[in-house]
């Protein structure tokens, strides 16, 4: 038994030898090539920026908005006192879009977005307008009733309906 131990010993004795001769890399030579190639990386970078910069220029930045479209355009300087009549019209349902229904166990809301891109958040009975109430909704529409027990639906393909029930 000693004879195997002893020759098990020296076959893993002459292994960590062999394993200690493997071919090292000079470590140096690895740091080096490494620096040379980030070098070469930046001033490839650096090169690169001074074409964009000499393409580019120094050009002018538009004072409005590009991205803005018309909106800073339609803008008047007047003001309106009389707000009445569009306030009507924004608060009709065809104005809106449904955007969003969150439903919950004990509480329920629908989002609406005006043509501005305003939206609005309205819970479980509660009101759009004087008349116009917010009294159910479903997967994929919310259901308000007007005053005189009829009801109007919206769904998200903005399909606005009346119905006697729903």
């Amino acid at each position: 038994m000693n004879f195997f131990k002893t020759i098990i010993i020296l076959i893993i004795f002459a292994l960590s030898l062999q394993n200690s001769y493997a071919d090292n890399h000079d470590q140096k030579n690895i740091v080096d090539k490494a620096k040379e190639i980030s070098k070469a990386a930046a001033d490839a970078q650096a090169k690169a920026l001074e074409n964009i910069k000499d393409e580019v220029g120094d050009e002018e930045v538009p004072l409005n908005d590009p991205f803005a479209g018309n909106a800073a355009a339609s803008s008047s300087g007047t003001i309106s006192f009389d707000d009445s009549s569009d306030e009507e019209k924004k608060l009709s349902l065809n104005n809106f879009k449904l955007v969003g229904i969150i439903s919950g166990k004990f509480e329920s809301y629908v989002s609406l977005a005006d043509s501005s891109g305003k939206v609005i958040t309205i819970q479980l009975n509660e009101e759009l307008e004087e008349g116009l109430k917010f009294v159910d909704l479903r997967l994929t529409e919310a259901i308000f009733e007007k005053e005189g027990g009829k009801y109007v639906v919206i769904d998200f393909k903005n399909r606005v309906k009346e119905v006697d029930e729903y």
